[in-house]
């Protein structure tokens, strides 16, 4: 008998070793690419999806109802969160979440994570590193599992680290300290849960660039964030341009039905309902006649061809 525990105990302590030799700080690109098949576009060398710029920009304008409607059309159900302590709460950011998960310490895993992370040549605290690797328009997305006190994620040495690489900031669901330091950060802003003073304790990092859950929303790596004081809503790469392009048309088409109903031109039923050949020519028209368009006009062909209106 003590044989057989005794081999059982050696088989343990192998699995756990093999185990231990997978272990990663971040998922490869590998991964990332796997998690990820929907995207057909270029990718970051970490596997995330490399969204538009132009995109991205364009996505500033869109309203929070507007993405959060597409993506429940899509079946999307669980991409938003809201309640959020913002710290610049007029201004609207926009990027592409690197994701980080933080859950509270268990000693053994967070020696893991720390023994890798120092082979890989990770340098500092463990809430640095999924800062090391922003790049330009990212934005950094924790889930910290809502913890106010001891669970402050960043102060702001870090801010002006996370602002200094990817000229954006951080949604964190958790909390931050010296909050009024992270306020002089000028272009910096954070969606938290919570300020609190004291430093970060008793949290270990668990993973970089993982699956990640904030609040009702899940979240992969490469998501597309578009941040306002109303929420916070997390869009699949592969649905960017086309949830722009789609509110770009609707904000179009309400402009012109609004003008034309106060004109007296058509009624509400008319303008509700499936528009008629007649208020289809009328559009076509009113759109030549625009100066300031949301999208190029060949966008704007291009995307009627394939609706129905």
């Amino acid at each position: 008998m003590k044989k057989i525990i005794s081999s059982l105990f050696v088989l343990m302590c192998m699995a756990f070793y093999l185990h231990a030799q997978e272990v990663k700080v971040t998922l490869t690109s590998d991964q990332i690419k796997a998690m990820t098949p929907d995207w057909k576009g270029e990718r970051f060398p970490d596997g995330r999806p490399k969204t538009s710029d132009r995109f991205l920009e364009r996505l500033k304008n869109i309203s929070m109802e507007e993405a959060w409607g597409y993506l429940r059309n899509k079946g999307y159900q669980n991409q938003f969160e809201g309640d959020w302590m913002v710290i610049r709460p007029d201004s609207v950011m926009v990027g592409r979440a690197v994701t980080a998960q933080y859950m509270p310490l268990r000693p053994d895993y967070d020696k893991l994570i720390k023994d890798k992370g120092k082979a890989e040549g990770r340098i500092g605290s463990t809430n640095s590193w999924p800062i090391d690797v922003l790049k330009d328009g990212d934005i950094y997305v924790a889930d910290s599992y809502g913890k106010g006190p001891d669970g402050t994620l960043i102060g702001d040495n870090l801010g002006n680290a996370i602002f200094a690489k990817s000229h954006r900031g951080v949604v964190f669901y958790g909390s931050v300290r010296d909050i009024e330091g992270l306020e002089e950060i000028n272009g910096f802003n954070g969606w938290v849960k919570s300020y609190d003073p004291s430093y970060l304790q008793q949290t270990m990092l668990a993973g970089i660039n993982v699956p990640i859950r904030i609040g009702r929303a899940t979240v992969l790596p490469g998501d597309v964030v578009l941040a306002k004081k109303g929420g916070v809503v997390f869009i699949p790469a592969q649905f960017l341009e086309d949830l722009v392009k789609n509110a770009e048309f609707i904000e179009l088409r309400d402009a012109f039905g609004h003008q034309r109903l106060r004109e007296g031109k058509y009624t509400p039923g008319q303008i509700d309902q499936q528009w008629s050949d007649e208020i289809k020519k009328d559009f076509l028209q009113w759109l030549d006649a625009q100066k300031n368009l949301p999208m190029t006009r060949t966008e704007l062909d291009e995307y009627m061809k394939e609706r129905n209106w």
